[in-house]
């Protein structure tokens, strides 16, 4: 599942290629990508503006205004947004109006002045979009039905002290804290094992034991390697996560245990291991990030 910097590369494609123009229609070709409104979803974007692209861990939204605005304005009481989540698969895709249905297109919105189709295109049928109300009344406006995701990293309104309290309370394995979206979100499987790695923790290693200068060098530790993803494009292991133009990341290149079982740790040499976490895979190295004997699943 794309994590947080592979929806910001979407998002900053999104801003480039869609922002400021106006809807002519939508086309829903699959009801399972639209939640509630599958059926409204046509007559709810015609002729609305897209303000900007917006963006809260995992999650995508485009406000919307009935008139042409000024690109980014803040959103206001009774204003929608168009919310997207990838899902396993999801793609928002940038492409000229004139070429061929993808396979798994979903949904497709054209725009009146002619330019590129905005496509959803989803071969699982995992992700979804819908219309939402925006709640202005937090730190930063979002759709109400991502007001219990907590900001991410990245995002000013994220509260390194708030975090750490929050983290500590959690008394539950570190990596299982990270990904939990409630209390920092964006972060998935890949990066916290790598942000992990780099903090030199072990992902069963129990959150209550955590000093507040470790938790505030795992955050850090987050930042950077999102940072670095953003900067080549986000991971990609196979076709089906792309940017707006279709194209790949390369950070999987850069990766120090993430996916590298038996292979030589990056700092140290020691073959990684692999052990098995909430139905998925975790990768550290037995050296750097050594299993504490008080571990927690």
């Amino acid at each position: 599942m794309p994590e947080l910097p592979e929806v910001e590369v979407v998002r900053r494609g999104l801003e480039r290629w869609v922002a400021g123009r106006t809807i002519a229609y939508a086309e829903v070709l699959h009801p399972r990508a639209v939640r509630r409104n599958a059926g409204e979803l046509p007559d709810q974007l015609k002729g609305r503006t897209v303000l900007s692209a917006e963006r809260r861990g995992k999650y995508l939204w485009l406000p919307l205004r009935d008139e042409p605005g000024e690109q980014g304005v803040f959103s206001q009481e009774g204003d929608e947004a168009l919310l997207a989540h990838l899902g396993m698969s999801g793609q928002l895709l940038v492409v000229d109006p004139l070429a061929p249905a993808e396979k798994h297109l979903r949904v497709r919105l054209s725009f009146t002045d002619g330019g590129p189709d905005l496509r959803f295109v989803d071969q699982r049928t995992f992700g979804h979009v819908l219309v939402a109300p925006m709640v202005v009344r937090l730190p930063r406006p979002v759709p109400e039905p991502i007001t219990h995701i907590a900001a991410d990293p990245l995002e000013d309104a994220f509260d390194d002290d708030e975090f750490a309290i929050n983290l500590r309370l959690r008394r539950t394995g570190i990596k299982r804290a990270l990904l939990d979206q409630s209390l920092i979100s964006g972060v998935g499987n890949i990066y916290a094992d790598e942000a992990l790695w780099r903090a030199r923790l072990h992902w069963a290693r129990p959150t209550e034991t955590l000093t507040r200068p470790k938790i505030a060098e795992l955050v850090s530790a987050v930042r950077e390697v999102m940072a670095e993803a953003l900067g080549q494009g986000g991971t990609s292991f196979d076709s089906l996560y792309v940017n707006v133009n279709g194209e790949s990341g390369y950070f999987d290149r850069s990766l120090a245990v993430y996916g590298r079982r038996d292979e030589p740790c990056r700092r140290c040499g020691t073959p990684v291991r692999r052990e098995a976490f909430m139905n998925r895979s975790s990768y550290s190295c037995p050296k750097c990030q050594p299993r504490p004997r008080n571990a927690r699943p």
